[in-house]
């Protein structure tokens, strides 16, 4: 899965009240270990707080690259949100 996908993904599940940041800090973190090279928005999103909500948002529009429409359904469909 590449990181658009899933940024799309939780931009989706945060706007929708499913998901919180918490949780997409915590898939940042694990981004930050496995990745060849970090990005800024990895280090940033990581070190944001719980309650920072609209940052994340806006940290997570800043991901490139192209999501997988079909990915992301899939993951959509599996949260319900689709």
């Amino acid at each position: 899965m590449n990181y658009r996908t899933k940024a799309e993904y939780y931009i989706k599940g945060i706007t929708a009240g499913a998901i919180d940041a918490a949780e997409v800090i915590a898939w940042s973190d694990e981004v930050i270990v496995a990745a060849d090279k970090t990005e800024d928005w990895m280090v940033e999103i990581s070190s944001c707080g719980a309650d920072e909500r609209l940052k994340v948002l806006g940290l997570l529009n800043t991901v490139q690259g192209t999501a997988d429409a079909a990915e992301l359904d899939a993951m959509l469909k599996a949260k319900g949100l689709a």
